[in-house]
Formats: structure tokens, sequence, C-alpha cells
């Protein structure tokens, strides 16, 4: 990792905030053009050439690597020149004018409303763990909140008077999001009992509300190791990760009805765009549903991939 390489992620850790995962990504797609330039004989950033960059991308396309993996080192190159352009260590941008391959639009999985139902039902118990595992899915699917604003989520920042909590985006940019009964009664049971006694046996003091049974911060990995000990003792065969009931608190606001710019602030997107991809899984659901249960639509000649403009 060189010097430059080294600068743009602190920039990105202490400026932008970016996430422990996030500024990984970046730091492997660093490194793996820096051995390429050390290959091709490029000692200096400024002798970089756009020929280059298409040697580059000729190379990564010889590992058969999806588009989004290609698209994603894209813009970590074009984040990171614009960065060394602006710190006056290159003279121009060349990534500017690479674009990004296209993508085929992924729907987020979410899950059914009857599947969440046997989650909740599988995290009942008077038990601390059993307290704080109900609580976590509780807030997960309440508030939509990503992973890492669930492992740093501490106790100043939920207010259950009021039934709303203080998530810390990405970026730095904060927004409030309010929760429903309860969601409040599982924190209000887990904070007063489980969590306390959580703490107690380690002798633990600090302010994070998620703690794992040595009543240390909950990790990425505890979470999602949680999550799946909840889909075993509901005895069904769903898949499970922490973003996929953020997806399913999206789907579920659209599904009845609320507004896209509501559930885009909600969910802390920054653009529009990023939200939208919901309603097109709404609307696919809408059309399963329909030609599941409608006494017609499975007729002879009926075409059930219609175009999304005739839907």
């Amino acid at each position: 990792m060189t010097a430059k390489g080294k600068a743009f992620l602190n920039y990105l850790k202490n400026e932008r905030h970016y996430s422990e995962e996030t500024l990984l990504a970046y730091q492997h797609d660093l490194e793996e053009f820096a051995d390429f330039l050390s290959e091709a004989n490029v000692n200096d950033l400024k002798d970089l050439t756009y020929q280059d960059i298409r040697r580059y991308l000729f190379q990564l396309q010889k590992k058969n690597l999806a588009k989004s993996s290609l698209a994603r080192r894209l813009s970590s190159l074009r984040s990171a020149f614009t960065f060394f352009q602006e710190s006056g260590w290159v003279d121009n941008n060349p990534f500017q004018y690479v674009h990004s391959p296209k993508q085929g639009m992924h729907l987020p999985d979410f899950f059914y409303e009857e599947e969440l139902l046997a989650l909740f039902e599988a995290v009942q118990g008077p038990e601390a763990l059993q307290q704080r595992d109900r609580a976590l899915l509780e807030f997960l699917y309440a508030t939509g909140a990503r992973v890492s604003e669930c492992t740093e989520l501490s106790l100043d920042q939920v207010d259950l008077d009021a039934m709303v909590v203080l998530l810390h985006g990405k970026g730095g940019k904060d927004r409030y999001v309010p929760f429903g009964g309860p969601c409040k009664e599982a924190l209000q049971t887990y904070l007063v009992e489980g969590r306390q006694e959580l703490l107690a046996k380690s002798g633990e003091d600090h302010q994070l509300v998620f703690v794992n049974y040595k009543g240390q911060g909950l990790s990425r990995e505890g979470i999602a190791y949680i999550l799946k000990q909840i889909v075993k003792r509901s005895a069904s065969q769903l898949a499970i990760h922490p973003h996929k009931l953020r997806h399913s608190f999206a789907t579920h606001l659209l599904n009845h009805g609320a507004d896209i710019r509501t559930v885009q602030e909600l969910l802390g997107h920054s653009s529009l765009s990023t939200t939208q991809i919901y309603t097109h899984l709404s609307k696919e659901s809408l059309r399963q549903n329909y030609m599941t249960f409608h006494p017609r639509a499975q007729r002879q000649g009926y075409n059930s991939n219609r175009s999304s403009q005739e839907d």
C-alpha cells in the first residue's frame, strides 16, 4: 500500500466515515491495482495512461469477474484518483473516461410477513440471551437499520418514551427512525433485564446496546450467527442475513402504501434511485400474487412475462 493509498483510506475513514467492511474493499482494490502497476513498470501515477487502464481491465476480465465486482473496482479507483487529483498528486483522473459495465437488475431478497411471524415466535423466553435475540430481531425489522448501525448502537441513541432511534449512517449522515410497540417492549425488557445480566457476568461497562454472552458488543459475524440460530429454532429452511431484514422493512412499507421518499429517508439512502429498486420488487410481488390467486390468470395464452410498461 503506497502512502497515497493510505492517505485516501484515511480520508474515507475519518472524513467520509465509511464502514470497516467498505474500507477493506477499497484497500483490496487499491492493492490489486498497485500490483498491476508494478508489473507494468508504472512507477509514477502521473505516467498512467488510458491504455494502461485498458490493459488492467483486460486482465480483470480474464479472471471472469462478475459485472458487479468489476464495477466496484472501477468505482474504487475512480474515487481514489479523484482524491489524488484534488490533492495535487496527479494532473487528471484517467478513470473518468472508463464506464462501468451495465448490470442487470438484482431484486433484493426479503421475508414474507408470514415468514417473519414464525421467526418472532421462535424468540420468546425469559432468559437473557432470549431477550437479547428478540430485541435484536424486532429492532432490525422495525427500523431497517444496517448491521453496522446496529453493532455501533449506543444507549443514548434510543428514546424508548418517544419510540425513536437516532442512527448514524454511511458518510456520517444521521437520521431518526421511529419504531412501534412490539419493538419498544422487546427493547425495554432486554435493556432492564437481559442486558444487565449479561454485563454483570463479565464485569463489562460500556454503552453499546447489543451485547454477546460475554457482555461485549456484538460483531457483524455475531449478529449473522444469532439470526441463523433463530431460523433453526423456528424449524424453517429460510435463508437469512441481517440485510434481508432491512429489505423486508422497505418492501413491507411500500406494499402497505408508504411513500417512496419516506422509505428513502428511513433507509438513509442519499439517492432516490437506490430506493426505487424496492418499487420494482413490490410490483413483482403484486404480479406473482395476481398470477397465484386470480382464477383466470393462468388461462391459456396469458403471457406472465409482460413488459414493465404493461405492469
